[in-house]
Parts: structure tokens; C-alpha cells; sequence
């Protein structure tokens, strides 16, 4: 007889159930997903059921952030693809469909052949190693040749790019993206690429453009251009349009004392603005708003004002043009400004913007992207995101990867010959992850359209045979060699999805039990 020893509200599952209830969460994530992997792969609609807000991506990682689950598994596949996200920023569906498919091979091994979870994770372990072994063989490294490593890039953003919203114009994209990442001379700090999102006009006509653009404008009657500016980036309030007296009411009998106190805020401003004047500096840039009193005085002095710049622009502007943000004015000299070639007032599509260009820090630049709709401008953001993030990923670990399941299924045939060095149970499980790793491949040939077991089997036999450049062509349902191709993708992204998933796998793998239980909540009564 059993004992219930858990209180109300409390659920268990246990050893087969609860692995069962694991797997099958993970594996239907798997499958949610896997039709937006590859070139041809499919894009979600999100809707929101509480607003009329529509989101429609192909990022794996968005994807599953934005939906709700409730089975523990799953959500260990949403956190592998976040971090995924943070790390490399793609790769993001293909890691969870790994997992998934690993899963899948493990479901089948304790179901049809009773191998227990311990073995299968030993083998699992053994197959990974054997695949990132393969892996880093079969990783080229060209940063020593430059013009050999520019080509790299840009297919690495190619590659990435071809399946996202962006693919009809991926040549145009991918070298936008190359250019940015190659401006910020080998940091990994997307701040200083900043993407601006304006609507009207198409994808196409989406450029970069070097040095830093703010949707602001200048202030009334000031010059719409400034050479050789000297920028003072501030966070401090201009307004004297209001009399401000802490906290208290006070009555006035007479205009005339209405008048003195307005004069007495002028004076106040006056002298802040003077202090200000004194830096030395023909432009200032200010977080708050500048009423009309302050910017008349401004416009009088020779300096230009710009209000209101967003937080964000005004800490990227300090950042971008070597300047600090500033908020008193008693100490000019202790005080950094920022300096650029020129600003000027520029337009895009029907809205004003100020071009700061010839920054001092030289790698800032600004992406505008142009789009019909909001919501494929926000998808061209992930897209171009994830392209930025990965190439500058790359700057950083330069080894590259071919791509079109060709990495795959090279770390496939590496794990099935280590399978043959494996006794007992346990080869079957080495073995099943290299069947994992075929999947890759093969849903990217089934997202195609095409016959995916003939083709994969075709590649296999390909790579099997020594031809390890064999990749799936896409677009005409065959074999090619990938290098020439030009389906380029980062090693450290292929790394990381590889050794992600499998981790992943291999943690519910253990689980045993599920215990589910509501929070305890403050009444303790019944203890």
C-alpha cells in the first residue's frame, strides 16, 4: 500500500511517468520550432490574447520567450535557447531542436530496449566529445588573410541572414552588417552600432551610415550645420517658464512681485547658462527640455541646442563622441566634451534627424532600416541583431564552419565511428546521438519540401565517403560542396549549440520525479 505523505495540492509523478511528461514537453517544443529552422523555414505569427499586438519571427529565442509553458521541461529548452541568445545570438533554434531530438533518440532507447538513463547519458557524453572533436577539425581559420577573412564574414552574415525575414536582400544586409561590425575594430560592444527604425520606403533602402544619427533637431533660429562641434552632453533642467518654489503655496498681492520673482528664476537661468557658455563649446546637448527663455540665450551665444535627447542618446552620444554626461557646471576644466567633425540636420523618409559625423570614437555608426510595417521592422532588427552579434562574435573566435547540415553530418560520422569502440548498451546510445545530429539536416531538407530521406541519405554517403566539403543546396534539392556555396557559419556557434544541447538533454535525462506543489503560503497553523 503507498502513503500519501505530501500535503493538499501536492502532485507527483514518478520514474516513468515523470520522465515521459519531461521528454514529451521538450520533444513538442522541438517540433514548435523546428519549422522555422533553415533557409526555407517558416515564420510564427505571435499574438498577444489580452492586446491586438502581432509579432512575426523566425528567432527561436523570441519565440519561445513569448509563450507561456507550463512544463518544466520545456522550460529548460526556452532557457537554453536564451542563452544561446545572450552568447551568440544565433543558433538559437537549432540548439533546442537538438535537444529535442535527443530526447527523442533517448525516449526510445529506455522504451524499446529498457538502457537506463545513466548509460545513456554516459554514451551521450562520449558522442559529444566525439562530435566537438570532429568539429574543431574540420574548423578553417583565414584571420590571418584579410581579404580571405572579410570574405568569411560576410558569408558567416549570409548565412545567417538567409533564413530571416531579410533573405531576399541578404547580399545587401550582410554587407551592412560586415562593415558595422568591422568599424568597431574587434570589440564585441554592439552599443556603438545603434539601428535606428524609421517607417515608409522598403527593406532595400535601408543603409549604413557612419558616425551617429539622433532623431532630434536643432533649436529655433540655429545654424543646421556646425563644424569641428564641441559637445557638451548634459542631464540638467532648463525650465523657467514655471516659478518653482519647493513645496509651497504662496500668494502674491501685486504684478509687480509676480514680475520680480519671474525676474529673479531669469537671473537664476541666466547665470547657469553663462556658467555653461564658459566651457567653451558650440553645441549642447541636453537630457531634459530646454524652454524658450534658455534656448533664445543659447541661440544669442553662438551655441546650438538640442533637447530632450533620450537617455539612451544621450549616454551613447558621451560614448561615441568621448565626452562625459554632465550635470553641474561649477568645474569646466575637470569636464570632458565630446568633439566630431560636423553635425547637421539631415532627412529620412519625412522626419528630421542630426548626423554627427567624423565622431572621435571612429568605430560608431548607425544603421537606419526601412520598412513597411512595424512589425517587419522589428523582425529586420532581430534579424540584423542576430547577424551583428555573431559577426562580432567571430572577430573574436575566428575559426568558421561549413554550414547546409555539412558540420552535422561530418560530427555524425565521427560519433558513429566512435560507436564502434563502445561495448554493451551503451554504443546504442553513442550511436543515437549521431542519429540526433543527422536531424539537423534532414528538417532542414523537410522545411524545403524536399524528399528528405533520400537526400540526407545521399549526403551521408557523401561525407561518409571522404567528400567532407558535401552540404544540402537548398534551393535546388541536391547535393553540393558547401565551400563553394559560400554557406559559411561561426565555429564558436556551432560549439556552443552542440555542447548546449546535449548538456540540456542530459539534465532531464536525470529527472526521475516530478513533484509539483503550490508556494506555502503564510498561514503555518497546520503544522
Amino acid at each position: 500500500m503507498s502513503m500519501n505523505i505530501f500535503g493538499d495540492q501536492v502532485t507527483e509523478e514518478r520514474a516513468e511517468n515523470a520522465r515521459m511528461s519531461s521528454f514529451v514537453g521538450a520533444i513538442a517544443v522541438g517540433d514548435l520550432i523546428k519549422s522555422t529552422l533553415g533557409p526555407k523555414g517558416m515564420d510564427k505569427l505571435l499574438q498577444s490574447a489580452s492586446s491586438d499586438s502581432a509579432m512575426v519571427t523566425n528567432d527561436g529565442a523570441t519565440i519561445l520567450k513569448a509563450i507561456p509553458l507550463d512544463n518544466p521541461a520545456a522550460k529548460v529548452l526556452v532557457n537554453i535557447s536564451k542563452v544561446q541568445d545572450d552568447e551568440v545570438g544565433d543558433g538559437t533554434t537549432s540548439v533546442t531542436v537538438l535537444s529535442a531530438e535527443l530526447l527523442r533518440e533517448a525516449e526510445k532507447l529506455i522504451d524499446q530496449y529498457k538502457i537506463h538513463p545513466q548509460t545513456i547519458i554516459e554514451g551521450y557524453r562520449i558522442g559529444s566529445k566525439a562530435a566537438l572533436e570532429a568539429l574543431e577539425k574540420a574548423a578553417i581559420d583565414n584571420s590571418s588573410n584579410q581579404k580571405a577573412f572579410y570574405k568569411d564574414l560576410l558569408q558567416i552574415a549570409k548565412t545567417t541572414l538567409s533564413s530571416k525575414i531579410l533573405s531576399q536582400d541578404k547580399e545587401h544586409f550582410a554587407k551592412l552588417a560586415t562593415d558595422a561590425i568591422l568599424r568597431l575594430k574587434g570589440s564585441t560592444n554592439l552599443e556603438h552600432v545603434q539601428i535606428i527604425k524609421i517607417l515608409g520606403g522598403k527593406l532595400s533602402d535601408s543603409f549604413l551610415d557612419e558616425g551617429f544619427i539622433l532623431a532630434k533637431k536643432f533649436g529655433n533660429n540655429q545654424p543646421k550645420k556646425i563644424e569641428n562641434a564641441k559637445i557638451l552632453v548634459a542631464n540638467t533642467s532648463l525650465d523657467t517658464d514655471k516659478v518653482k518654489i519647493f513645496g509651497t503655496k504662496f500668494k502674491v498681492d501685486s504684478t509687480s512681485k509676480l514680475a520680480d520673482l519671474e525676474k529673479a528664476e531669469r537671473n537664476k537661468m541666466k547665470e547657469k547658462i553663462n556658467k555653461i557658455s564658459k566651457f567653451g563649446i558650440n553645441t549642447f546637448v541636453n537630457r531634459q527640455l530646454i524652454y524658450d527663455y534658455p534656448e533664445q540665450m543659447f541661440t544669442d551665444l553662438g551655441i546650438n541646442s538640442i533637447e530632450h535627447a533620450d537617455f539612451e542618446g544621450v549616454e551613447r552620444l558621451a560614448l561615441v563622441t568621448g565626452g562625459e554626461v554632465v550635470s553641474t557646471f561649477d568645474e569646466p576644466e575637470k569636464c570632458k566634451l565630446g568633439e566630431c567633425k560636423f553635425i547637421e540636420e539631415i532627412m529620412i523618409g519625412e522626419s528630421t534627424f542630426l548626423k554627427f559625423s567624423g565622431c572621435k570614437v571612429g568605430e560608431a555608426c548607425t544603421i537606419v532600416l526601412r520598412g513597411a510595417t512595424d512589425q517587419v521592422l522589428d523582425e529586420a532588427e532581430r534579424s540584423l541583431h542576430d547577424a551583428l552579434s555573431v559577426l562580432s562574435q567571430t572577430t573574436k573566435e575566428t575559426r568558421t564552419v561549413l554550414g547546409a547540415g555539412c558540420s552535422e553530418m561530418i560530427m555524425s560520422k565521427a560519433v558513429d565511428t566512435e560507436a564502434q569502440n563502445v561495448d554493451g548498451k551503451k554504443s546504442m546510445a553513442v550511436e543515437s546521438f549521431a542519429r540526433a545530429l543527422r536531424q539537423l539536416p534532414t528538417i532542414l531538407a523537410d522545411n524545403a519540401g524536399y524528399d528528405s530521406s533520400e537526400l540526407v541519405s545521399k549526403l551521408r554517403s557523401s561525407i561518409y565517403n571522404g567528400i567532407s566539403t558535401s552540404g544540402l543546396d537548398l534551393n535546388n534539392g541536391t547535393i553540393v560542396d558547401v565551400r563553394e556555396l559560400g554557406i559559411v557559419e561561426s565555429y564558436k556557434l556551432k560549439r556552443a549549440v552542440v555542447s548546449s544541447a546535449s548538456e540540456a538533454a542530459e539534465v532531464l535525462l536525470r529527472v526521475d520525479n516530478i513533484i509539483r506543489a503550490k508556494p506555502r503560503t503564510a498561514n503555518r497553523s497546520n503544522m
